[in-house]
């Protein structure tokens, strides 16, 4: 396997390498090309400029010698010779057409017959060329276009000198004027010839320097960043030990020595991350708690030991893998921490319960927390699960006690409200044996009305005597009551009657505002009337002897129990946390008294309210959703 990675990385090296070098042979050819091009062109036109001065001072040397034969004829006037002339003059190879015209433009002579007598018009388009600039910018040859091609058109004037004043008047400045026109089209094709010699020249000197700029290219530059690109590869695949040559003094030797400290300091720099990794991998797969990372979408990102053993998973299987999937077993809450955070962006707990592998239960707390990129948007989810089996279990044997606790206040109470029935019982027996005859005194006179009155009596406290050991002994063992509907006058009455005892030994005062008729609550008449035994014996507890504790409640959409007391009151850092597992302000308190009671409300979809200033009281509100009074009896129940 490492050499036929090794085979593809060179494969691919040599790939980009010939890339590369294609680029760069199509760059340096297009810019030679651009280069030669443009000296071709402006070659071209100085070369074309450059014959063309040189033909026009050959026509201007051949015009002037014509002009100077033809004068010397008009000297001697011989119009026959001077037409001979101009025709022999006219057959030269090069010469399209001689012209003589007179002062006014019209052809007096020319080598072709057929044009004499023509006269030149200033206005024409040939004679504009010249006429069209300024008399001293005009020159004495000019190319120009006509029906049959471009020609070279040079005019020569013949001046009126001493010697023809004979004939022409003296005050005209010029006799006539001579035009040579040359065949421009062989200035032009020679041009043409220099010019394909010249680019194929070019070209070959092109081919000649790109050939050249690549092959210095290849193995001056490309193949040394050939090992350039080789050696940074096979550092990003883990190979960190692997450097450059670095020999030499050019600039890439420098880069290379510049490459080499680079990649010893991400040597090290790597080494130092992976111990780090390793450090932290050792330090949170020594944490108990299941720990796992998820991206938005889900999925396992990482995860300690303790989550794989809680899921029974192997690492490779897991990663990449989504929770649902892999956590469908352990994992028993529909309400999902993780997509609660993410939709939140908020640390979320929840609680679930799992099977062991040797099938007992075992409680979790999840905790769900964010985490954020740099920009501040949540990019992960990480999520702790901790087992809070024994943590339950404390509580559980912390509630129990505290319930004892509660039972074992109340017991004084208890005694004194069963001795009284007992006394009455006993003292109405007593008058019971007295009325009755002993013994054989049959004879003696009894009061039957009376022996019936106390024998009621007794029989009425000796019910009373029963109903309140049932219901202590139901609301020691915690039992629940066979029905959810609860009378909150009768079950008030009953806590007030149980506690007035406790009231008694604290000099407090107990006062109960007449409730509503037919007050009903949706609640566990047990729990609801050792919630109300809660929060009095804290009202109790929190009174000086002589304060006065108020109850009552009002009715409507949700019915509220108010226990007012003139206590210490709370201060209001510690409002929040009374209500809070093992927190007592108390000494010798269990701190579960308030948590029992708000989590047993909260069943029933309520809350527990307090409002409380420090010497002044406190007032604790429980709110509890109300029965409606029209309802049948089968809804009821």
């Amino acid at each position: 396997m490492p050499c036929s990675s090794s085979n593809r990385v060179s494969n691919r090296v040599k790939l980009r390498s010939a890339s590369v070098t294609v680029v760069l042979a199509l760059g340096i050819t297009v810019a030679v090309v651009i280069a030669c091009s443009a000296a071709s062109y402006l070659y071209s036109v100085h070369h074309f400029q450059s014959l063309l001065q040189s033909e026009r001072n050959t026509a201007l040397t051949e015009g002037n010698l014509i002009r100077v034969a033809l004068e010397h004829q008009m000297l001697e006037n011989d119009r026959t010779l001077i037409a001979s002339m101009i025709e022999s003059f006219g057959k030269q190879e090069r010469v399209e057409q001689l012209i003589l015209l007179d002062r006014n433009g019209v052809e007096r002579y020319s080598s072709k017959p057929e044009t004499v007598g023509n006269n030149f018009r200033i206005d024409s388009p040939t004679c504009q060329a010249c006429h069209r600039d300024p008399p001293d910018r005009r020159a004495t040859s000019r190319v120009i276009e006509t029906q049959g091609g471009q020609i070279l058109r040079t005019v020569v004037p013949i001046h009126n000198r001493d010697e023809c004043h004979r004939c022409h008047n003296p005050q005209q400045k010029i006799n006539g004027i001579l035009i040579v026109d040359y065949n421009a089209g062989e200035v032009r094709a020679a041009m043409t010839r220099d010019l394909r010699w010249m680019v194929a020249g070019a070209g070959t000197l092109t081919f000649v320097i790109v050939g050249t700029i690549l092959l210095l290219l290849r193995f001056s530059i490309l193949q040394r960043l050939r090992r350039f690109e080789t050696t940074a590869r096979l550092i990003s695949q883990g190979d960190l030990e692997r450097r450059l040559p670095a020999e030499g003094s050019d600039t890439l030797a420098w880069m290379g020595r510049e490459f080499n400290a680079m990649a010893d300091s991400v040597a090290g720099l790597v080494g130092e991350v992976r111990t780090q990794r390793e450090r932290l991998e050792t330090v949170i797969n020594s944490i108990d708690d299941g720990i796992v990372v998820l991206d938005p979408g889900r999925r396992i990102m990482a995860a300690n030991d303790a989550f794989l053993r809680r899921t029974g998973s192997a690492r490779d299987h897991v990663l990449g893998c989504s929770c649902e999937e892999v956590c469908s077993g352990p994992c028993s809450v529909s309400d999902c921490p993780t997509l609660a955070c993410l939709e939140s962006g908020v640390r979320q707990v929840r609680l679930c319960v799992r099977k062991n592998t040797d099938g007992t239960q075992a409680w979790e707390e999840i905790h769900a927390c964010p985490i954020l990129d740099a920009s501040g948007r949540l990019s992960q989810v990480v999520e702790v699960w901790r087992d809070i089996s024994e943590r339950r279990a404390a509580e559980a044997n912390l509630a129990e006690s505290h319930r004892l606790a509660s039972l074992g206040v109340l017991a004084s109470g208890f005694s004194h409200e069963l001795n009284t029935p007992l006394a009455t019982v006993l003292t109405c027996v007593e008058g019971i044996l007295r009325d009755t005859p002993a013994g054989d005194n049959r004879d003696a006179k009894s009061d039957p009305e009376r022996i019936r009155t106390s024998a009621t009596i007794a029989r009425e406290q000796i019910m009373r005597c029963r109903s309140i050991t049932q219901h202590f002994l139901r609301l020691s063992r915690g039992q629940r009551s066979s029905g959810d509907i609860v009378e909150l006058g009768v079950a008030v009455e009953a806590v007030s009657g149980l506690i007035d005892p406790t009231a008694v030994a604290h000099s407090v005062s107990i006062r109960v505002r007449p409730f509503p008729p037919a007050l009903r609550v949706r609640a566990d008449e047990a729990e609801l009337q050792n919630l109300l035994v809660n929060l009095i014996l804290n009202a109790i507890q929190a009174s000086k002897p002589g304060g006065k504790i108020i109850i009552g409640a009002t009715g409507g959409d949700a019915v509220r129990i108010r226990i007012s007391d003139q206590g210490c009151g709370i201060p209001a850092e510690y409002q929040k946390k009374i209500f809070e597992p093992f927190f007592s302000l108390r000494s010798g308190g269990t701190g579960l008294g308030l948590f029992l009671s708000l989590n047993a409300v909260r069943s029933w979809g309520g809350d527990i309210h307090v409002e409380s200033t420090p010497g002044k009281g406190s007032v604790f509100e429980v709110v509890l959703p109300a029965i409606p009074t029209d309802l049948p009896k089968e809804a009821r129940a």
